[in-house]
């Protein structure tokens, strides 16, 4: 399972192919975060990783069983976030890549992430070994269990974060984890501090690190995002929305992987004055689409890998039909940043617990979308941690050597850090196969 060595690999030059669809004035911010470390680099990197995972496929052995794939799933695209019910619950996070595809290359990503971050924290090489081999193991076990289930079954399970903090050993950091969630859960109903009232009318506050603010050239692309949004919205979900109108909306800059790209929150009001934000996301092709025009609508590819993927998916989750200012959008629920700190704190005290927890929750989403049966059985049993170990750790040396010379790029000037003009972005995009940025209006 290791990866074949490619003579054309250009892991700098697929980053600069990239920068072609993103703002140019979010790529300094891009390159910063993914300058800090091995880790970082690689959560920004999931472009040079699916280029590598295509190489080994193509030497790999044939009749691998292909899942609805997360397409990013390293470990910070885990994470707790509030079902429709209000509930916490630990689930895959982020679907801008997602795509069918080898089952195998979400766990290999994943591990990779554990070994990284493990390395990070300044772990032996044995234990960061035993974090990815530990992920593939409860991946492995937890598949095992899905495929004795009716289908049924395994499809509505979900993984509850107050019942997966219970399972923690140490009795002060259970104590301490709980009280965070119902914290965390009790500021949801405050919007997550997003929401000022001004006279009498609702506005997006604007945060004081300036990820999120009001930009007036970005204003009538995500107004014209939104309705094209609540346009496609199917019923009984779009009745519902109908009752909220969008009084403000907003830029975000999130993540490391979507910085670059076009992410705004609208705020919508009722009647009644009760608030509602929705978080608008730029859907670009999948890292992983090996077609340029295999994907018509990449907003709808994301919709359709989410629902297929998460346990209990958004009701407002919708996308734009049709390409709004140049860009394709989805929509869905604010993420509540809040509850995915709980999470992050469990990551950093208690990684081989996180481990586990993650390796489960793929198990789960990836049950859902293949045959579970079928999945376990191609599997096997011991020999798949090793493996998937193995490889872990071998492309995580990988992913440092990249992360050194996309630093010594940075320093060199080989790669622009935002400074293009438009023939530049067009050379790129024809370069890049996908359309250029367009500007708003």
């Amino acid at each position: 399972m290791k990866q074949a060595q490619t003579p054309a690999r250009d892991p700098i030059g697929i980053l600069d192919a990239q920068a072609a669809t993103r703002l140019p004035e979010l790529l300094p911010l891009r390159y910063e975060r993914m300058r800090a470390s091995a880790f970082a680099f690689l959560r920004g990197a999931a472009g040079i990783m699916a280029a590598d995972l295509a190489a080994d496929e193509a030497a790999g052995p044939a009749g691998k069983p292909v899942v609805q794939l997360c397409g990013d799933a390293h470990l910070a695209n885990f994470g707790c976030y509030a079902s429709p019910e209000g509930n916490p619950i630990f689930d895959v996070n982020d679907f801008d890549e997602t795509l069918p595809g080898p089952f195998d290359w979400d766990i290999k990503r994943l591990a990779t992430s554990l070994v990284l971050s493990g390395r990070e924290q300044g772990l032996s090489t044995g234990r960061c070994r035993a974090l990815a081999a530990r992920c593939a193991r409860h991946y492995r076990r937890h598949m095992a269990r899905l495929a004795d289930l009716p289908p049924l079954e395994a499809w509505h399970s979900a993984i509850d974060m107050g019942a997966a903090i219970d399972a923690i050993g140490q009795h002060g950091l259970r104590r301490r984890l709980h009280r965070r969630l119902r914290h965390a859960t009790e500021a949801s109903l405050d919007h997550y501090d997003l929401v000022a009232s001004s006279h009498g009318r609702l506005a997006i506050r604007e945060d004081k690190d300036g990820r999120t603010r009001h930009l007036p050239a970005y204003q009538p692309t995500i107004e014209a995002a939104f309705a094209a949004y609540l346009a496609n919205l199917q019923p009984p979900f779009s009745e519902l929305a109908a009752r909220y109108r969008l009084v403000d909306g907003a830029f975000k800059v999130v993540g490391i992987g979507s910085v670059g790209t076009f992410c705004a929150i609208g705020l919508f009001v009722s009647d009644a004055g009760a608030p509602l934000l929705l978080q608008l996301k730029e859907a670009q092709r999948s890292v992983l689409a090996a077609d340029p025009a295999a994907d018509l609508s990449d907003g709808r590819r994301v919709v359709i890998g989410q629902r297929r993927l998460q346990a209990q998916s958004d009701i407002f989750l919708g996308w734009t039909p049709a390409p709004v200012h140049g860009r394709q959008f989805y929509v869905r629920r604010l993420k509540d940043g809040r509850l995915a700190r709980v999470a992050a704190e469990i990551e950093a005290d208690l990684l081989p617990f996180t481990a586990s927890l993650c390796g489960r929750t793929l198990a789960r989403a990836q049950g859902r979308t293949g045959d579970a049966p079928r999945l376990s059985a191609w599997i096997g049993g011991e020999p798949f941690d090793h493996a998937i170990a193995e490889f872990a750790e071998s492309y995580a040396d990988r992913t440092e050597t990249d992360h050194a010379a996309f630093c010594q790029a940075l320093d060199d000037g080989a790669l622009d850090d935002g400074a293009l003009d438009d023939g530049a972005l067009h050379r790129r995009a024809r370069a890049a196969g996908v359309a250029a940025p367009q500007a708003a209006g």
